[in-house]
Formats: C-alpha cells, sequence, structure tokens
C-alpha cells in the first residue's frame, strides 16, 4: 500500500464511495483513477449515510453537490488540481498529474479554512528531511521552468528589466469571487503599481485562457501606453520573475512561483499563500498569523497537501516523480509543437520516430526539404535528420527554408534488443549543434557537460541515484543477453572493448590510435604485467564489419578473448577499461572503473578518464566536471525517452524501471515487414491534412 506524506492512502482498504454530481468526474479517467488509488470510488445516485459528496472545488456545477450534501447532511470532499497540473490546459485534453482533496474548504477560499491552511497553521515543519526535500523541489521547479501549466518555448523574448510586474486573471474566476475582487480591484492594483513604483515600467502578464480567446481578462490594449506593456504570449513564469523588481497579483497561482522565485509579491485578493508573512497583503485575513519560510509553504503546499500521480507506473507517488514525469511531458511539448521534418529517415524508423517525436504535431517526411512549399513549416517547424546523413545539401536546404537542422542519434539507453534487429529505440536525442561522437565540432551534450557545474543540487542527485539503478540493474545501450561469464585469470585485469573500425566515433575521434589492433598493442605497452581481457564488437565477430583481428596477434596480446559475454557484467570483475571511443568506457566511468582513452569519445576530456589522445586536453573541455555532472548531462538532459507501455514521453527513471524488470512489449514474429508496413504508414500525409 502507498502512503503519502499526509496520509493518502490506497491499497487492500474498501474504497470509501464517493457521490458526484459533475459531468467532469465521468469524462476524466485520469481524475477517477487518481480519486480510487487515493481511497474513493466514484458513484452516481443518492448517497448513504457514510459516503461522501465530490464537488470540484467551487464550480458553477458545484452547487448542486452541495444542495445534496445540504439537505442529507453528508460531508464535502472538494476536489481541485494541484498546483502542478500538465502542460495544456484541461480544455485542450490534458490530464492532471496530481489533485487536491479538500474535506474542509477550498484553498483558493480566504472566508474559510480549509485543510491546506489548517495544515500551514499548526503542521510543525520541522522535519530537516521534508525541508530538504522542499528546497530541492523550488530549485527543480525553477531549473525546468515548471509552473501549474507548461506550454511555453524556453526561448520567448521577454521585456527588458527592470519592470514591475502586474498578473491578470479572468473575469469571474472563482478565487476572485471569493474574496470579493472585481474590475475595480485590478484597475486599483495598476494604479497602486505605478504610484509606488514611479520610477519603472509596469508589465502587465495577460492570462493564457484570455489570450487563446476562451476567457475575458481585466486588462487589455486600452492599458498600453510608453509606459505600461501587455505580454499576451506564453512564457515561463520563472524567467519572467527574473526580470521582475516587484510582483502585484489578487489571488494568482503565479503569486505563489512568485514567492518561490524570491520576491515578497503584493497581493489583493486571499490565496492560500498569503497571509504567511511571505507576502505584502492588501486584503489580509485576520485568522492567518503564522510566520513560515518558503521551504515550509512549499512543504505544505506542494509535498503534503497534494495527491501526486505517477502516469507511468499508475500509482500514487511523491511530488519528485510527478515532477519528473511532467518535466518529459513539457520538454516533448516545446520540442516538438511546431512541427518536424524528418530527412533521410529509413522506413523502418519512421513509425518508432513519429511516436517519439509526432504527439503534437505530426512528422512530416521529405527527403528534398528544400523544395518544401508548406509555409507553416517552413517558417516555424524544424529539420531532423540521422546524425550519419546530415550533408551539406541539407544543411543548405535548412538555411534557405530558415530552419534548424537537428541531428537524430540514439541515446545510452536505448533498448533490449540491436537495432540492426529493428529494436525501436527507448531514447534518442536531438542535436543542434553537432553531434556527440563528433569532437571536431561542439554539440549540445558537450555543452550540457560543460555547464554541469551550474546544475542545482537537486539535479545532481538525481543523477546519483540513477547510477545507483543502472548498476543494480546491470543496464547497457541494449542489454542484450548473453553466456555466463567464464573464469577469469588473476591479476590485474584490464578490459579492452573492440569496436566497428569505420564507426562515425573512431572516424571523427581518433586522430592516433584507430585499430582495435593499435588499442592493444598500446595497452600490451603501458601494461606489460597484466591481465587484458579483449572484448570483440559483436558486429565484428559475426563478420559483419571491419575490426577483426587476425588470432596470433591475439594470442600475443590478450590473455583472454571474451566472446558473446556481456561487457557490464564484465566490469565488476576488472580493474580498468582501457578504449578507443567505446560507449563502454562510459558505462565504466558510471560503475567507479578507471578509464583510459585513446581516442576523444564525449566522456574524455573532463579530467574523470586519463586521456592519450593526441587532441587531449581539448580546448573546448575544461571543468569542473564531477560525475554527476556527466550522468545528468548524458542520460537526463540530452536523451529524450519513450515509455512504450504508456505510449508517452516518460523520464529516464521509468525505462530503467522498465529494462530491469522487464515490462517492455516484445517485437513480433514479423517484426521487419511490420515495421517497414508502419514506416510507409507514417510517411504518409493523413487524407485530411
Amino acid at each position: 500500500m502507498y502512503t503519502d506524506d499526509i496520509g493518502h492512502a490506497a491499497g487492500d482498504q474498501d474504497p470509501r464511495r464517493l457521490y458526484i454530481y459533475n459531468g467532469g468526474f465521468l469524462k476524466s479517467t485520469r481524475i477517477r483513477r487518481i480519486l480510487n488509488l487515493s481511497g474513493y470510488s466514484v458513484r452516481l445516485g443518492k448517497p448513504g449515510s457514510d459516503d461522501l459528496i465530490g464537488v470540484w472545488g467551487q464550480s458553477p456545477t458545484s452547487p448542486r453537490g452541495e444542495a445534496v450534501a445540504s439537505h442529507t447532511g453528508n460531508p464535502i470532499l472538494r476536489v481541485e488540481d494541484a498546483f502542478l497540473r500538465s502542460v495544456l490546459p484541461g480544455r485542450d485534453g490534458s490530464d492532471p498529474i496530481g489533485l487536491t482533496l479538500d474535506a474542509k474548504g477550498v484553498h483558493f477560499d480566504g472566508r474559510r479554512p480549509s485543510d491546506l491552511e489548517i495544515l500551514l497553521a499548526t503542521h510543525p515543519f520541522d522535519d530537516t528531511q521534508l525541508l530538504n526535500r522542499a528546497r530541492n523541489g523550488i530549485a527543480l521547479m525553477r531549473h525546468y521552468h515548471l509552473s501549474k501549466y507548461n506550454a511555453y518555448d524556453l526561448d520567448t523574448a521577454l521585456p527588458d528589466a527592470p519592470y514591475v510586474l502586474i498578473i491578470d486573471q479572468t473575469r469571474g474566476d472563482a478565487s476572485l469571487k471569493c474574496c470579493g475582487a472585481d474590475k475595480a480591484t485590478f484597475k486599483d492594483m495598476l494604479i497602486t503599481a505605478m504610484v509606488e513604483h514611479p520610477g519603472n515600467r509596469i508589465v502587465i502578464k495577460t492570462h493564457p485562457e484570455t489570450t487563446g480567446g476562451h476567457r475575458e481578462g481585466h486588462f487589455g490594449p486600452d492599458e498600453a501606453n510608453e509606459r505600461v506593456s501587455l505580454i499576451t504570449d506564453p512564457v515561463s513564469p520563472w524567467a519572467l520573475m527574473e526580470g521582475a523588481v516587484a510582483v502585484y497579483t489578487v489571488s494568482s497561482q503565479l503569486g505563489f512561483e512568485a514567492i518561490l522565485a524570491g520576491h515578497r509579491p503584493v497581493v489583493f485578493g486571499q490565496p492560500f499563500y498569503s497571509g504567511w508573512g511571505l507576502t505584502d497583503d492588501r486584503n489580509p485575513v485576520a485568522r492567518r498569523n503564522r510566520k513560515l519560510t518558503r521551504a515550509q509553504l512549499f512543504t505544505g503546499a506542494m509535498l503534503l497537501y497534494p495527491v501526486w500521480y505517477d502516469p507511468h507506473r499508475d500509482q500514487l507517488c511523491d511530488f519528485e516523480t510527478a515532477a519528473y514525469a511532467l518535466i518529459s511531458q513539457a520538454r516533448e511539448w516545446r520540442d516538438d509543437h511546431a512541427g518536424w521534418t524528418a530527412s533521410h529517415m529509413r522506413l523502418w524508423k519512421r513509425h518508432p520516430l513519429q511516436k517519439f517525436f509526432g504527439q503534437f504535431a505530426r512528422l512530416r517526411f521529405n527527403d528534398h526539404p528544400s523544395k518544401d512549399t508548406n509555409k507553416s513549416q517552413n517558417t516555424k517547424g524544424r529539420i531532423m535528420v540521422w546524425a550519419n546523413k546530415a550533408d551539406s545539401t541539407l544543411k543548405a536546404a535548412a538555411t534557405a527554408t530558415e530552419r534548424s537542422l537537428y541531428r537524430v542519434e540514439d541515446g545510452f539507453l536505448r533498448s533490449k534488443g540491436l537495432g540492426a534487429a529493428l529494436t525501436p529505440p527507448l531514447s534518442l536525442a536531438l542535436d543542434d549543434l553537432g553531434i556527440y561522437y563528433d569532437p571536431s565540432h561542439e554539440s549540445r551534450l558537450e555543452r550540457l557537460i560543460n555547464t554541469s557545474g551550474s546544475l542545482p543540487s537537486v539535479a545532481l542527485e538525481r543523477a546519483e541515484k540513477l547510477a545507483v539503478s543502472i548498476r543494480a540493474a546491470g543496464l547497457s545501450k541494449y542489454n542484450l543477453e548473453s553466456n555466463a561469464l567464464p573464469d577469469f585469470p588473476e591479476g590485474h585485469r584490464i578490459l579492452v572493448p573492440g569496436q566497428v573500425e569505420d564507426d562515425a566515433s573512431i572516424q571523427t575521434g581518433c586522430r592516433g590510435v584507430s585499430t582495435n589492433l593499435g588499442l592493444l598493442q598500446a595497452v600490451r605497452e603501458a601494461r606489460p604485467d597484466a591481465v587484458i581481457l579483449y572484448k570483440p564488437h559483436p558486429d565484428v565477430e559475426a563478420g559483419l564489419r571491419r575490426g577483426a583481428i587476425e588470432p596470433h596477434e591475439l594470442d600475443r596480446l590478450a590473455d583472454k578473448t571474451l566472446t558473446n559475454t556481456d561487457p557490464i557484467a564484465i566490469l565488476d570483475h576488472i580493474n580498468e577499461v582501457w578504449t578507443l571511443t567505446s560507449l563502454l568506457g562510459f558505462e565504466a566511468l558510471i560503475r567507479d572503473v578507471p578509464v583510459t582513452c585513446l581516442g576523444l569519445p564525449f566522456y574524455a576530456g573532463w579530467g574523470l578518464t586519463t586521456d592519450l589522445s593526441p587532441d587531449a586536453p581539448h580546448p573546448r573541455r575544461g571543468g569542473p566536471v564531477n560525475k554527476a555532472g556527466l550522468i545528468h548531462a548524458s542520460l537526463i538532459d540530452y536523451p529524450r525517452y519513450y515509455d512504450p507501455v504508456t505510449q508517452s514521453a516518460c523520464p529516464a527513471e521509468v525505462i530503467i524501471d522498465r529494462l530491469a524488470k522487464g515490462t517492455l512489449p516484445k517485437p513480433g514474429i514479423f517484426n521487419r515487414t511490420l515495421s517497414k508496413i508502419q514506416g510507409l504508414l507514417a510517411s504518409a500525409d493523413p487524407f485530411w491534412r
């Protein structure tokens, strides 16, 4: 049974019946599932004496449930979205990642106490572990620009700082009715801000629902003048807060995020976050007189009060797990909503690519994008190409159509099976600068590693936990079946992984030694008394690719040749890895095995490996870079992940879980033919396009 910090529970106990009179509960499978996991069974009809009445906040339909409760005497459970909800608003079909379940009231109504207010007023908030989680949670939201809704690009232009930020809301919002706020309140707020900050520009952030034409706000073009401007485009609240010298709000959740961003917002309403010493309250709630820190407010509002849901494991979860899922979904939208043109993609790859990148705008497959006449794609979309197909023609086409060119490659936790067997990838990386295996140009991964020193501690802790999970599960890039481990000779053992000698990472990353034979010779010369274990590459071993070493040379240079053996399992039995550019070097670093590189793979040149390449030290690769920063850049920030079970974007932790537990769909016997057929279908525009 799962029990969260505040005591919401689910398991083998009988759910309590929750009678509802709002069709929204019936339409949303996700909401009903979260309620069920929280111990409630949604019902229609007349409640019994021990039942609850479910009401959605103070929505227009809430009087129905309230009337039934008044007649029957049954208690009310008020349900609302949690303070992190989804990428898109609910009207666009997005499911919530969490709910608030309040038996006392509703968090935005300051006229009477809610469970959240009582929690904030009475909880000791002295648990060091909880408070550390809260500080990390704030850093997590800031780093990934998380808000209640997350459909905004991170490169949207912002006004020049400094400015005073005023936050608009939609007319008739329930939180405004509760405190008696109306258009006059917003007008008073604007005038007050102008008087209190006479030398500053005023920036009004309109509500997304207003911009979308769904609901009317309180400010419009009439308020704009030389001093006052409106921001109508979706924008990261965290970026917006950075340029503000003051923040004014009535009751918007952005006021809560302003507190988390370090502001003391001026508040004209009575939202849940006012009255705790963190706001300048112009309409105070008399019964709120406790002083809280930001971490304590976050603990109550984000860690203890909501019920969070893990959409990949279908269970209740903690804040962090829900946040990681939402981060993955937000990244997917930000990458893909403008659309992609995919060029020179093999037929079997097209169906997986459509799933990976086509959830918000269908991929268009076009090997000649310079001839693309689709104007929306030309002005908004981008071109993706498999990394080794990015030739000068494609680069010129991208330039001519004013689009960015992105290279695509498999991630470092790819699948359970080889791509050559048409096993769909679980991770793919998009690179707008270069590609990770080519050190002759900066790649997005290289830049992420270079800047990993600025990551918040919560990100580094996440990377360390990820490494522990990978080690415990014995995971690698392909996770292939292999023979049992042989007996290893005694001594100082060095594992030397062979590679395909015409592999792109060797062609671009090895200016000195560039063959498997040369690598073995270098190891034997440097470590004449060591036990050298040579692991041939499977494709070379099968005679499919270049890189074979003559048997007499192998006998002379290696103490043992390991065939059809899991190299990850070998890492537990060796003292060093010597490699050209093999990914096994990175996998060894994750397991704290010393690595020597004769080439310049992405993980070399940062002070974590012994570098014998003629290109080392590399001018673009400096430091300080620690192992957690390298892992975070390589396994969290660089690749994207796709969960084939839920068919949605997911965090790295889910893929590790799937690979470790074997909960991945298995390819059918006709996978090769089926993949090509799916590729054909994925390539064709729908008839209604």
